[in-house]
């Protein structure tokens, strides 16, 4: 049976009524929800607890520990250097194993970053292209801070290996800490006053999330914050974050299935692990994301450390080849497997030489992962047994014989890395997965993100996955969350986006966003239509039609589905109701994570974690910021 609302509710502007368990849905306009919370304290004359007391919890205790860790700076000596952080000439570090000098100029930053030698020695295959990186004029008091390949912060704790991003308010970095002996990833924020205070918000979201119950199913599927700290460099003091590493987004894995939607086992394990780490976050923390799409969300690495293991064996095995390529074309004639042994010997490891193209997600060049936790061969490094015992054997099916030439190296060196590329790999299909195939993901970058008792900002949420009550300027909560949820699995099983509008000579992009929306979900509730600040910018008077956009086509999403997308009758029955419940244009009646999470489209989906609520709940555990800002009482 169906969990959206009947067209004539809809078209009534009343409450959405459930065709399911109908004979428990509550007449009152103002509590539409069918709980069965709800209707067991009503039976015991009770009252709902507020459900906003609990959000408060740990508040101080935050507070305390953000004043201890953090330095309490006047505003002007925030970009200001530390002299003893200010290079004034070539110092070298070593990081496993390689000698790496400091650098004392953009360029040589640059090259330090990409783990460049500052020289340019011949063996360098590939120019830095400064054009994919942050820009050099951002390393200023106020911007970036300097990093480079073996930099130490905190002590010593923490060294940095390798370059994973950046973003608009910070670099990326793989590290290792050396206290835990485990890398991690550490985000550098710029030095100037409002990416400070941006960055002390974010922390104060993060720690809210690790002080709160992690026992809920949810819990375990938002990214974690590990440390943060103050770190002083020449270009002021800069907040350090570190966090967990994960791998690649969602954008990356809808590009792997070359936009054509992913397997629907793969999505429904995704939609349910989103929904209860929504759920976390709106019910537990009273805290909303503000910014899902698939950018912000991220593939788990079951095993970091082996996959570290993994890249940095590989780039030593391409460097030798290629070391020992370079010298046979020059001289013209073959190596042995002992000149293989003896350059392996001489050749300590170092990282990427290759520049870095610009990052798709905010502050986070993700590493490979592998979409299977059973696929352990895509660990083996292509070359691993090949290199000690390179005479006589194969590697795969190329014979190597004990004398080898110039082309035979670069034949191997070219179909290996290309066969190994992780990115490049054929992702499986619907048909190849097994029974206990699963894929996890976390929320990531709450950079945007609020709280229900304070909303930072009115402008959220990227332009495809907007809800309709944030283009109108009416009052928005932890629902508008629900909706971007529904646009990005929509996405995830199509490759296309749900919405995406355009600019045309007449109209905005608003105005055929909002047209969208009408076509494939009918009416926007009069509701936020009367309470939205921008409605007669794109409404007439009436509150039915558009002003810029007429003649509207109609196309619901169960058609889209079957017409566009060849979907079965069945599925697209069954994902249009899932989906529609997230995209009920009232934001006080949409459906929330908890009740969603436990829809019957995702019976089958083999994730586990489970919430005790019955699907068709809005928001009624969440209170009032369910759907608008609430203020604090206390």
């Amino acid at each position: 049976m169906s969990f959206l609302p009947s067209e004539e509710s809809t078209n009534n502007n009343e409450a959405p009524k459930m065709n399911r368990n109908k004979e428990n849905a509550s007449t009152e306009p103002g509590n539409p929800t069918t709980s069965k919370l709800s209707l067991a304290l009503k039976e015991a004359g009770e009252e709902l607890p507020d459900p906003h007391e609990h959000h408060f919890e740990h508040e101080e205790e935050i507070l305390k520990e953000v004043t201890q860790k953090l330095t309490n700076l006047k505003d002007e000596d925030l970009t200001k250097a530390n002299p003893q952080a200010t290079t004034t000439s070539i110092k070298e570090h070593v990081v496993e194993g390689e000698t790496i000098k400091e650098p004392t100029s953009l360029k040589q930053l640059l090259q330090a970053q990409l783990g460049e030698d500052a020289s340019n020695d011949s063996d360098t295959d590939s120019e830095v292209d400064p054009a994919n990186e942050e820009d050099m004029e951002d390393y200023v008091p106020g911007g970036y801070h300097p990093a480079y390949l073996g930099e130490t912060y905190k002590d010593g704790r923490y060294v940095l290996v390798r370059k994973l991003g950046w973003g608009h308010f910070s670099t990326v970095w793989l590290a290792k800490d050396t206290q835990e002996n485990r890398h991690v990833a550490m985000k550098v924020v710029r030095s100037a006053k409002s990416y400070r205070e941006t960055a002390i918000d974010e922390i104060k979201l993060l720690s809210k999330i690790n002080h709160t119950d992690p026992q809920h199913p949810g819990h375990r599927h938002l990214i974690k914050l590990l440390d943060y700290f103050d770190h002083q460099g020449p270009n002021g003091t800069h907040i350090c974050m570190v966090f967990e590493v994960l791998g690649e987004n969602l954008l990356s894995l809808i590009r792997r299935y070359k936009h054509k939607g992913l397997p629907i086992k793969f999505v429904k394990q995704i939609a349910k692990q989103i929904l209860l780490a929504s759920d976390f976050l709106h019910r537990q923390c009273g805290i909303i994301h503000t910014d899902i799409k698939p950018e912000n969300i991220l593939l788990e690495i079951e095993d970091v450390e082996k996959l570290v293991k993994y890249l940095e064996d590989s780039q030593r095995e391409r460097k030798l080849l290629r070391r020992v390529s370079s010298k046979l074309k020059e001289s013209g004639g073959e190596a042995s497997s002992s000149s293989l042994d003896e350059e392996k010997r001489q050749i300590p490891f170092r990282k990427s030489r290759h520049s870095r193209r610009q990052t798709l997600v905010t502050g986070s060049q993700p590493l490979p992962s592998p979409l299977r936790s059973k696929s352990s061969s895509f660990f083996v490094s292509p070359l691993q047994s090949s290199i000690s015992t390179f005479a006589g054997r194969t590697v795969g099916n190329i014979p190597i014989r004990s004398e080898t030439s110039h082309q035979d190296l670069q034949f191997l060196l070219d179909k290996s890395f290309k066969e190994s590329d992780p990115f490049s790999a054929e992702p499986p299909r619907e048909d190849e997965l097994d029974d206990d195939d699963l894929i996890t993901v976390k929320i990531a970058d709450l950079g945007n993100a609020c709280w229900v008792h304070r909303h930072f900002t009115d402008d959220i949420q990227t332009r495809q996955y907007r809800a309709p009550e944030v283009i109108l300027g009416a009052n928005w909560g932890c629902s508008s969350d629900i909706w971007s949820v529904g646009c990005l699995l929509f996405e995830l099983l199509t490759g296309d986006y749900l919405f995406d509008p355009t600019e045309g000579p007449t109209f905005s992009k608003n105005d055929d966003h909002l047209a969208q929306i009408i076509e494939l979900v009918g009416p926007i509730s009069r509701h936020v239509l009367e309470e939205g600040y921008n409605t007669k910018r794109y409404f007439h008077s009436d509150m039915k039609t558009l002003r810029q956009i007429k003649n509207l086509k109609p196309w619901p999403l169960e058609s889209v589905l079957m017409e566009k997308y060849k979907f079965s009758e069945t599925d697209s029955r069954e994902i249009s109701d899932f989906l529609g419940c997230m995209l009920i244009t009232d934001p006080k009646f949409r459906m929330d994570a908890a009740g969603l999470s436990n829809h019957f489209w995702l019976n089958d989906c083999g994730s586990f974690g489970y919430i005790d609520r019955e699907p068709g709940t809005r928001g009624e555990d969440v209170g009032a910021g369910w759907y608008r800002e609430v203020r604090k009482h206390h």
